[in-house]
C-alpha cells in the first residue's frame, strides 16, 4: 500500500511541477509525510559545515560545501542533509528553481543519509546514482580510534582529540565529552562524546560545528518504493567506478547508455532557472556539469 501512494504521490507532483503550482507541492510533500516512519525523537541535534577540496570540470581548484543534520535519538541517530531535515520539521519545500545553488550544492557533495543502529545493530546508508536510489544495510562498523591528548575548543564546547581509519580515509576528531553521546556525522562514531570536528588528514574532507540545539523532532525512515537494496561494498565501488570517471566532469551522464531510455523508465520533471533549464530524475537533480569525485570511502 505504501509503494502504490509513494507512486501516485510522485506522478502528482510532476503534473504540479508542470504547472508551476508550488504551493500545492508544499502541501503534497506535507502529506506524503505519512509515508514515513517516526523511528525515534532526537534529544540533540547538530548542524556541521562539510566542505570538500576537488576540481571543477577545466581542472580549477574549487570547494564544495553544504549543511549536514546530526539527529541523535535514544537508540538511532540520522545524518543526511540539512535541506531534508528543515523540509521533514518546517514543512519548508526546497524543490523549486530559486533553491537550485542548494540542490546543486548537494549534487557536488555527495553526501549520503546514514541511520546508526536502525534496525538493531547495523547502519542503513541511502544513496544515489542517477537515476536510482540505493539503500545498504550492513552490520555497524566501529573505528578504532586513537586517543590524543590536546585539547582544544570548538564552539563553547571543550574538545578532546581523536585519530583514526574509516573505509580507507584518515581521520583527525575533536570530541566533546560535555554531551554524553558517541554519534557523529555521517559515518563517524563510536567516541565518549559528540564528535563537533573531523578532518581527513589530506584535507581534502572536513565536518565543523554550526550549531547545536536540544531540539525534540521525529527521526524519520523513508519508505521509498524505487530504492534499490544493495551491499554496502558494492554500493562504495559503484560510486567510484561511476563518479570517479575522467569523463565525469565534463558529462555527468557519461554511463547512461541511452539517456532517452529514462524517458520511459523514470520520473521527470523539467524546471527553468536564470534562462536554463534543468530536470529531476526520480527526485534527483541531473546536473549538466560536475566536479571531480573525492570520495568519503576509498574502500
Amino acid at each position: 500500500m505504501k509503494q502504490i501512494c509513494f507512486i501516485f504521490f510522485l506522478l502528482l507532483c510532476q503534473q504540479m511541477w508542470a504547472q508551476n503550482d508550488y504551493d500545492d507541492v508544499i502541501a503534497a510533500m506535507i502529506a506524503a509525510k505519512v509515508h514515513q516512519d517516526s523511528i525515534d525523537v532526537s534529544s540533540v541535534v547538530v548542524v556541521y559545515n562539510y566542505t570538500c577540496q576537488t576540481q571543477d570540470a577545466d581542472g580549477q581548484p574549487v570547494t564544495d560545501s553544504m549543511k549536514v543534520v546530526l539527529q541523535i535519538g535514544s537508540h538511532c541517530t540520522r545524518s543526511y542533509p540539512y535541506r531534508k531535515f528543515c523540509e521533514d520539521t518546517e514543512e519548508i519545500n526546497y524543490l523549486t528553481p530559486e533553491n537550485f545553488p542548494i540542490l546543486k550544492a548537494e549534487a557536488y557533495c555527495f553526501m549520503p543519509e546514514v541511520w546508526t543502529n536502525y534496525p538493531d545493530g547495523k547502519t542503513t546508508v541511502r544513496d544515489v546514482i542517477l537515476p536510482n536510489h540505493y539503500e545498504a544495510q550492513e552490520n555497524r562498523k566501529f573505528t578504532d580510534w586513537t586517543l590524543g591528548d590536546d585539547i582544544v575548543t570548538v564552539g563553547n564546547y571543550l574538545c578532546k582529540t581523536a585519530t583514526g581509519e574509516l573505509h580507507g580515509r584518515r581521520w583527525t576528531v575533536r570530541y566533546t565529552e560535555e554531551i554524553p553521546s558517541s554519534a557523529g556525522p555521517w559515518k563517524l562514531c563510536g567516541l565518549p562524546g559528540l564528535i563537533l570536528k573531523a578532518e581527513t588528514t589530506d584535507g581534502i574532507h572536513r565536518f565543523t560545528l554550526d550549531g547545536i540545539s536540544r531540539t525534540a523532532s521525529p527521526i524519520y525512515y523513508e519508505y521509498n518504493a524505487i530504492t534499490t537494496k544493495i551491499s554496502e561494498a558494492k554500493l562504495i565501488k559503484n560510486r567510484i567506478k561511476i563518479f570517479g570517471n575522467k569523463r565525469y566532469p565534463k558529462n555527468p551522464q557519461y554511463y547512461i547508455p541511452n539517456r532517452n531510455s529514462l524517458n520511459s523508465t523514470a520520473d521527470i520533471t523539467f524546471l527553468q532557472f536564470d534562462d536554463d533549464f534543468f530536470s529531476l530524475v526520480n527526485g534527483i537533480l541531473e546536473i549538466k556539469k560536475a566536479h571531480v569525485y573525492q570520495p568519503l570511502e576509498l574502500k
